[in-house]
Parts: C-alpha cells; structure tokens; sequence
C-alpha cells in the first residue's frame, strides 16, 4: 500500500484475501491493512527490518515466530488499519491446510475401487509419477494455485480404469477429477465412498466428471464385477483402510454442497505461511 495520503500515515500490506482454512479468516477482513507484526513494523513492499541497512520479506518473521512455538496454535499480535482506524488483533499460526497434499500420510494412498473405477485424492507424489500429459495443465493449475475451502476438501480424480470384459470403452479414462455422485457435489474420497455405500436403492451410478464428462454404471452388474475384477488384478481390497472407517461430515450436509471447490486460482508466491493473500 503506497499511494496517496494513505503512504503518508502508514505503511503496510493491504489483505486482499485469507484462506477459509486459515485461523486469520475469523479475525481479519480483506481491505484491512497489516502495518506490524509483534509490534515489528511491516513496509509497503511487505518488508521488516533484518540487518544493518538490510530489510526481509516479513515471511521470515513469520517462520522464525513457528519455529519458536511451543505448542501448535501459539499466537502473533498484528497492527491493522481498518476503515482508517488502527487497532491490534491476535492470530493463531498453525501450518496451512493445503487443498493438495505434500506427502501421503500412512502407508499407502487412499482409494476407492468401483467396477474397476479407481478412484483417489490428488496428491504431489501421484502428480510426481505421472507426466504433465497425462495429468493436463487444468488440473494441475488447481493443484498447484487452489485453495481448500474447508479443512478436509480433496481433489478426487479417476486414477484409471482397469479394463474389464463389463464396462468396455472407459479403459482409456484417467486422471479425471470427479465432480459429482448421483448429483451430489464430492468433498473428498471419504464422502465419495459414503455416497456410493449409501446408494444401495438406486438403478445406476452416475460420475459426473470436469469438462462435462460422465460415467454412467448400472448398480448390481457393478457390483457383481467388482470383486472378479479384483480378483483378476490381484488386488486384496475394494477400498484403502482409511475408507472402511465411518464417514463423519465435518462440513454439515447443508453447507457449501454446490460450491466449486478447489476453483480459486492464486499465485503461489502471495500466500503466506499464516494463509494470509496480501498485496
């Protein structure tokens, strides 16, 4: 923030978002203005004091303010200007939810297997196994530029499908994100495997995928050719063990079903590690 009266009276970053996930989106507005961090005052170009004559961007204040915590959810005090009024708020810094993984935690990937339909969260070591092609550049700008609108949201793709005798013609699907279930918006792999187990009354099962793409399963031939189909590639389990727990919706039926997930691309290189977008 550098133009005008403003530049004389204070200097700071102007919030021009904050991530859902983030403990900031309870305490801080976009168009507020960040002029210090524990009372370290923040410049226009987002820049603290480091050494002599020297200055940092004031993401090193944050890191090092981390790295000094003793337990997960400790506090930084911010200096904010809103509506022209100064005031100092506190913000819990905990590690940012990211919408697509790192790192697997456990020992294997989650999945979900249906008719041969593999289904799985996106994840930076299935992107690594996979070439650029194959993955497309729509789906990996949602990886690398998205953010989670809540703690919990995957990117569920259809890894691949495992030609069978029964569904022929959907062999050369993969890496597809998966939008839809029988009309109901997906969460994660987690909300996907519940759906399905909750769909025992209906005829078909209806994958609706991006770029209007679907897939369309009659039930009981389903599922009387997963286990065969199992059985063919050797594989001992229908789903990962993480998917035969209970499904719990952290989010609420009613909340946010029809909302794009995952579809708010930002640069990288405006997020910090508070989750704070600033300009």
């Amino acid at each position: 923030m550098e133009t005008g009266d403003w530049r004389l009276e204070r200097k700071g970053v102007l919030v021009r978002r904050i991530e859902p996930t983030s403990d900031a989106h309870s305490v801080l507005k976009e168009g507020d203005v960040i002029v210090s961090f524990d009372d370290v005052r923040v410049g226009c170009e987002g820049t603290v004091p480091f050494r002599t004559n020297e200055r940092i961007a004031f993401h090193y204040l944050i890191s090092q303010k981390i790295l000094s915590f003793r337990f997960a959810g400790d506090v930084a005090e911010l200096g904010i200007i809103r509506a022209r009024n100064f005031m100092k708020v506190q913000v819990a810094l905990n590690p940012r939810v990211h919408l697509v993984p790192y790192h697997i935690d456990g020992d294997q990937p989650s999945y979900l297997i249906i008719a041969g339909f593999v289904f799985t969260p996106l994840s930076e070591p299935l992107i690594d196994e996979e070439c650029e092609d194959s993955i497309g550049l729509k789906l990996l700008a949602k990886a690398h530029y998205s953010l989670a609108k809540f703690k919990g949201e995957q990117i569920v793709v259809l890894s691949q499908v495992l030609a069978n005798e029964v569904y022929i013609g959907y062999e050369d699907m993969s890496n597809q994100q998966v939008l839809k279930f029988n009309g109901t918006r997906i969460k994660n792999s987690g909300h996907l495997a519940h759906l399905v187990d909750s769909a025992c009354k209906d005829k078909y099962l209806v994958f609706e995928f991006e770029d209007n793409y679907v897939a369309v399963l009659e039930r009981e031939t389903a599922s009387a050719a997963s286990s065969s189909i199992l059985k063919v590639y050797g594989i001992p389990s229908e789903r990962s063990s993480d998917l035969l727990e209970p499904y719990v919706d952290s989010l609420g039926d009613n909340q946010a079903i029809d909302q794009d997930f995952g579809d708010s691309p930002v640069s990288n290189l405006q997020i910090g590690i508070d989750s704070l977008l600033w300009a």
